[in-house]
């Protein structure tokens, strides 16, 4: 254990952890302060990982050197790939995770990454000195001096737990809270708010019936998240999720319980998610609806605990089992703990730069649920960047931004730190204006370039890239030079329901129909179905056949988006951070004023992002900069 470090994190939340790891690997010596040596990564809600949008940033960060897909795979019990039935663009892993074993692969990593320690405390203050920090002061009395500090502090500054009309204070049920660090920042000059957020109850497997649920199983193909292709052995078993849904009887149970929810009560004073909205919510919203859809979910292979997804709620104890119970397959449900609702401190993220350090404090960075989202993914997107920047700085390098253009992370982040936040920030594909460039399937041909280039991915990532990449174009033009003849393709095609050939084409004419795909045209074509079997490697097959067919596909689309994302970036190289005043220019909105000195912001592309800055006050700027 040393005294002086390059970089501190605080919080082995999926940020702190993402941030640690990356700075280790960076060769900055790290420190990792963490309450709980048994929750490294915990999985405070869902036990699941991915899901729309989220996979795609899952992938980006395996993508860049991360670890969340590698501890994702080493843990699955359930993998499927979301949204097949549309575009591709819309495709999203997700992986059911063993809760405990997420945790201790994580633990496992940590203790085993060079140049990273480990310490069990809680951070009481910072040390700072002329507007920068330089290191840390625990509860234990310890003082750690770092060059560089990330606080990725999720739920825990000044959080409240609400049960009923119960209310305790912690960072999640059970643990404690931390009050002074989140009251530090404030009287430094920071910017804070108060967020909700909730959880379901759990329940114990053994008193669910099954049967009278519809069961859900994973993908027969049993796929993975990460890029890499060495650290698994032996996938773990699979489990099946199963399906269910509340009803009138249960609606009534909960309802007689609404006098002591703290959402309808007022104990509750923060923003809750839009999106994820608790059950009394749900009852709230929807009056006049009769059921809302509930999975079933298990929460590892050696518990019989179970996760009742769109449960959420803080009712009290009694009247969650009531209603429960009301529900088909859960007559019988025994309650391991209830849900429960959490009130936090978050931290205006507009206060950050792109490289998620804070403009107020220099060597201080914040890392995921500080900065108002919710969600693992958004959170280990947000560590990565912050432990790659904290180095970078510290090596008096280039910041490492990504573009809206680039990745979801790139979109992620640009949100916060442009427009904020209003209520809990979570990723969607509609937040994306590119978003069938950023696809989960080529994240890796996006950003390993980049990662490898940091140091972060190995040459192993980049070989493998390669191989892909070289593939997929060998079966590209395979496909746009082989001649398919009417005999050997028409079955399939009225089996398909898509007009028959009268004469020869190009396989990939066949492939541009939505109707068909390269593996249904292998059952056809001899010639095609032997090129495979001799060029393709056996465990990538689907993941190239996969990437070559969305290219062949949806190329039109993605040219198109590739040229309006050129446009766009244009605006992103015109730097313009320092060069105005602009409460001087009174060209510009009174708003516009306001919220451009507020942001600050580097570039016009990111001041015309900005909520409250008009078209016209951007063309403004652009006549001023010719000038």
């Amino acid at each position: 254990m040393l005294n002086n470090y390059d970089v501190i994190v605080i919080g082995a939340g999926h940020a702190g952890c993402e941030a640690s790891v990356v700075a280790a690997k960076l060769k900055a010596q790290t420190l990792l302060i963490t309450l709980d040596f048994e929750k490294f990564g915990q999985m405070s809600c869902n036990p699941a990982v991915g899901g729309i949008a989220k996979g795609q940033i899952v992938r980006e960060v395996d993508a860049l050197g991360g670890q969340m897909g590698i501890i994702t795979d080493l843990s699955t019990i359930q993998f499927r790939m979301l949204n097949r039935s549309k575009g591709p663009a819309m495709w999203s892993p997700r992986a059911q995770c063993d809760r405990q074993l997420f945790s201790t692969q994580w633990r496992y990593l940590i203790e085993n990454t060079s140049n990273l320690d480990i310490w069990q405390d809680k951070v009481e203050s910072l040390i700072i000195r002329g507007y920068k920090v330089s290191g840390v002061i625990t509860r234990s009395g310890m003082r750690f001096n770092a060059k560089k500090t990330i606080i990725a502090s999720g739920t825990f500054f000044n959080g409240v737990v609400h049960i009923g009309n119960n209310q305790s204070f912690g960072g999640r049920i059970g643990e404690p809270n931390v009050v002074n660090l989140s009251s530090q920042l404030t009287s430094i000059g920071f910017e804070t708010g108060r967020m909700k957020t909730g959880t379901p109850p759990r329940l114990d497997g053994k008193s669910i019936d099954f049967s009278k649920m519809k069961r859900q199983n994973g993908d027969d193909n049993y796929c993975k998240f990460s890029f890499s292709d060495d650290h698994i052995k032996n996938k773990l078993q699979q489990f099946p999720c199963y399906i269910t849904y509340t009803n009138k009887l249960s609606h009534k149970e909960l309802r007689k319980g609404f006098d002591k929810s703290p959402m309808h009560n007022g104990n509750i004073k923060g923003t809750g998610p839009r999106y994820c909205p608790s059950i009394e919510a749900k009852l709230t919203i929807f009056p006049d609806k009769s059921k809302h859809l509930l999975f079933l979910e298990p929460e590892g292979i050696n518990t019989h605990e179970y996760y009742l997804n769109g449960f959420s709620t803080a009712l009290p104890p009694g009247n969650q089992l009531k209603a429960i119970q009301q529900i088909e397959g859960l007559e019988n449900a025994k309650l391991f703990r209830p849900g429960y609702a959490i009130e936090y401190d978050y931290f205006i993220p507009t206060q950050l730069y792109h490289t998620m350090e804070t403009k107020l404090i220099g060597n201080l960075y914040f890392a995921g649920q500080i900065n108002g989202t919710t969600g693992y993914e958004e959170a280990a997107a947000q560590g990565i960047i912050a432990g790659i920047n904290a180095v970078l700085s510290l090596k008096h390098k280039k910041e490492f931004i990504l573009r809206r253009d680039e990745a979801y992370i790139g979109v992620l982040i640009d949100d916060l730190v442009t427009k904020g936040v209003d209520e809990p920030y979570r990723m969607f594909t509609s937040r994306a204006e590119h978003r069938i460039l950023l696809r989960q399937d080529n994240a890796d041909t996006r950003l390993t370039p980049k990662g490898f280039k940091l140091g972060l991915a190995t040459k192993k990532r980049m070989n493998l890239l390669e191989e892909k990449t070289a593939l997929c174009d060998k079966l590209i033009n395979f496909c746009e030079t082989y001649s398919v003849k009417p005999p050997e393709i028409n079955n399939l095609l009225l089996s398909k329901q898509t007009t028959k050939l009268s004469q020869s084409v190009k396989l990939k004419t066949l492939i541009l129909r939505p109707q068909i795909g390269l593996n249904d045209l292998t059952e056809s074509i001899e010639s095609l179905d032997n090129f495979i079997n001799k060029n393709m490697p056996n465990n990538r097959k689907e993941e190239i056949l996969g990437t070559a067919e969305i290219i062949m596909k949806y190329s039109g689309y993605i040219d198109r988006e590739k040229q309006m994302a050129d446009k766009l970036t244009k605006l992103e190289h015109i730097r313009i951070k320092g060069r105005f005043n602009y409460n001087e220019l009174r060209s510009i909105s009174t708003e516009g004023r306001q919220k451009l000195t507020k942001i600050n912001p580097q570039t016009i592309g990111q001041a015309s992002r900005i909520p409250g800055v008009s078209p016209t006050d951007i063309n403004v700027l652009l006549v001023l900069l010719k000038r």
